[in-house]
């Protein structure tokens, strides 16, 4: 009988190469099981859930109800809602456009109205009230007085929306969901736009 010889091919020598490598540094075999979970972190942050802090009076006093402003609320966000574009009116939302007055600064806002509505509009909106366009939505902050939002800039595409607000995780004695708050003497409903 002929003996049969096998020789390994390069992918073979390759892997037997590099399981040997492996083997023999632990150090190495840890940063690469880490490193094998940032595709999945990165995608639960992107579609998932992620934690952010709330500055500022506008959305007082749901966030930072201290008039001091020396401390900032810790909430949890959803970004899945703004992937499926599930709003109703009195979500608490984060927007992706920048304020006005500062392109660095992220807005975090309530929504008063949904495409079809009619939202009777505040000073210094020009019309006293608008219907607000498909794809859009009216938002303000929960202080009327210390707010930059729609009767500023007009009605907010859905598209920019990054993410629901949904729980205040910090401070510990505030903890529990964002309140749920409408304006129904300000709204005038649609009535197909409580589908979206």
């Amino acid at each position: 009988p002929t003996k049969k010889v096998t020789t390994a091919t390069d992918n073979q020598k390759f892997q037997i190469c590099m399981a040997r490598f492996f083997s023999s540094n632990p150090t190495i075999r840890v940063c690469v099981g880490i490193a094998s979970w940032i595709p999945v972190i990165v995608w639960s942050i992107d579609h998932g859930f992620t934690i952010s802090s709330v500055s500022g009076r506008s959305m007082q006093p749901t966030f930072n109800p201290d008039s001091n402003q020396l401390t900032r609320d810790i909430v949890l966000l959803n970004r899945q809602a703004a992937i499926s574009h599930k709003y109703i009116r009195g979500d608490v939302i984060l927007n992706g456009f920048s304020a006005p007055d500062d392109p660095d600064k992220v807005i975090t806002k309530r929504i008063i109205a949904l495409e079809g509505d009619t939202v009777f509009t505040l000073p210094p909106y020009p019309d006293k009230f608008l219907r607000i366009p498909n794809g859009h939505c009216w938002v303000e902050g929960d202080d009327t007085y210390h707010s930059k939002d729609s009767n500023t800039f007009g009605p907010v595409p859905l598209g920019l929306i990054n993410a629901k607000v949904t729980y205040i995780l910090w401070p510990l004695p505030r903890f529990g969901k964002v309140p749920h708050i409408e304006k129904p003497g300000r709204v005038a409903i649609y009535a197909d736009s409580s589908a979206f």
